[in-house]
Parts: structure tokens; C-alpha cells; sequence
């Protein structure tokens, strides 16, 4: 069920750069929150008195969510799908690590740091585009801020009706910047269309999976499991998006994995869900 979650999400994510040339990143980014907040209030049903429980706590959860995939979407029309991924993984890992005050975490850190430094070396020039690498570490700033309030909000709310009022207020938060970009391109049939594929794939069904994958595993094996996720995205860019990595990279990647895996199984922190 993890694994499937992870497949889905990024099969979502190199479906949407199909559309990047018709309405642009922020048109995608708006059309995938609105098609995933209708989705997920489909499946969760929300009343009103969920939309005014915590308003305060779900707006700022909503940002997260918005924040976090205008970030995300901005930097994957710049940089590999899998870099970008393996870069916005920062964010959980910088959770994971903060929650936890172990001095043999400092070694997974120690791990994680020296991926990035050598994911980023060829930044610059001809490697890394700058403001895709600025973009998929914002993107995991967005992460980490939305795993903190995800579980206040998971507590304050049953279900997934938190997520589904929050995820409408990312809809409505991105309006503006998709409005800007995709303009009357976003009401086109075949561009709603892919929205709700892109919707369906991105948030519906891999947070399904999840939630039922979470009530079968602890929560730190379930992290371990998340921690595939930049290798996931990898696979996926290539198969679907023809984006080949150096060797470089791979260790680069692997690197991050393996220092994800070890503190999110060591750690006392939340594990890191993907919305």
C-alpha cells in the first residue's frame, strides 16, 4: 500500500508536467488542489461544523499544503523529478531529526547533509538549474511545516475531513497564482480532465492507502518505508519522463534514503506523509 501511495503520487506529479506547457506550473498546482479538495470531500464528507472547528489551525495547514506544491511544482518544470524530491525530502528529515535528541542521529544527518551537498554540487553553469534547487528545498520547508501541523489537525478532526477542509483552502489560496497563469486554458474540458486524473493519482487514492497502510505497520516502519520515495520519483521520472540520472546522482540519492530511513526508524518523530 506504501509503495503503491508513492507510485501514484509521483505517476501524479510526471503526469502534471504534460500540462505545464498549456497552463503553466501554477495552473497545475491550482487545478490539482481544487480537483484533490473536491475528491477527498467527496470521500470524507465535511460538514460545517468541521469547517468551523480549528478554522485558524486548518487555514495554516492549508497553506502548508499550498505553499509546499507551488514550491514543489515550480521546481520540477526546472529540475528531474527525482532530484527534486530527493531535495524537498530535507524538510521530513529535518523533522525527524529535530523531534529526536540521540547523538548517533547526528550520523543520519551527517548522511542526509553529505547527499545534498552532492546532489547540489553542479548546481550552476550547465548542471542544476538555481531556482529549481531553491524551490525543492522551500518545497520541504512547506513538508516539514505540514507534517507538524498535520498531526494537531489529524487529532483535532476525524478522518481525513481535516485534510479535505485544508486542501480546499490550498484551492482557494492558489487561485490567484493559477488564475494568472492558466487563465482560460483552465476551463478547457481536456484540462479539467487531467486535473482529476492529476487529483485522483496526487492526493485521493495515495492518502487512502496510506491511512490504511498506517493502521497495519508501526509508524517508524512506515517512515522507513516513505524514505523510498526519492528513489521512487527517480524511477518514475525515468520511465515516464525519460529523465536519466549520473552516478553521481544515484549515490547522491541513496544517500539521502539511507540517512531518511535510519532517522525516521530511530527517531520519535512523526513520520512523513505525503498529502
Amino acid at each position: 500500500m506504501v509503495l503503491g501511495a508513492m507510485i501514484s503520487i509521483q505517476t501524479g506529479a510526471a503526469v502534471a508536467t504534460g500540462l505545464f506547457d498549456e497552463i503553466g506550473s501554477l495552473g497545475v498546482v491550482f487545478i490539482r488542489a481544487l480537483a484533490s479538495g473536491l475528491l477527498l470531500a467527496a470521500l470524507w464528507r465535511p460538514g460545517l461544523r468541521d469547517l468551523k472547528e480549528d478554522r485558524g489551525l486548518t487555514l495554516l495547514f492549508g497553506l502548508a499544503l499550498g505553499g509546499m506544491n507551488l514550491c514543489f511544482y515550480e521546481a520540477i518544470d526546472r529540475v528531474h523529478l527525482g532530484t527534486a524530491v530527493t531535495l524537498e525530502f530535507v524538510g521530513p528529515l529535518a523533522v525527524a531529526l529535530a523531534t529526536s535528541h540521540r547523538r548517533r542521529d547526528w550520523i543520519w544527518a551527517a548522511m542526509g547533509f553529505a547527499g545534498v551537498v552532492l546532489l547540489g554540487g553542479g548546481v550552476g553553469s550547465e548542471g542544476l538549474d538555481p531556482l529549481g534547487v531553491l524551490f525543492s528545498f522551500a518545497a520541504g520547508g512547506f513538508w516539514g511545516w505540514y507534517i507538524l501541523l498535520g498531526r494537531r489537525v489529524g487529532q483535532a478532526s476525524s478522518g481525513g475531513k481535516g485534510l479535505a477542509v485544508a486542501m480546499l483552502f490550498s484551492a482557494v489560496i492558489t487561485a490567484p497564482f493559477g488564475v494568472a497563469s492558466g487563465g482560460v486554458d483552465l476551463v478547457r474540458p481536456e484540462i479539467l480532465a487531467f486535473g482529476l486524473v492529476i487529483g485522483l493519482l496526487g492526493s485521493a487514492l495515495p492518502f487512502s492507502l496510506e491511512l490504511e497502510a498506517m493502521r497495519r505497520v508501526r509508524s517508524n516502519v512506515f517512515g522507513v518505508l516513505m524514505s523510498l520515495e526519492p528513489a521512487v520519483a527517480t524511477v518514475v521520472g525515468f520511465v515516464l519522463l525519460s529523465q536519466a540520472i549520473g552516478a553521481v546522482q544515484a549515490v547522491a540519492i541513496l544517500l539521502v534514503v539511507a540517512a531518511s530511513a535510519g532517522a525516521l526508524y530511530t527517531g520519535r518523530g512523526p513520520a512523513p506523509i505525503e498529502p
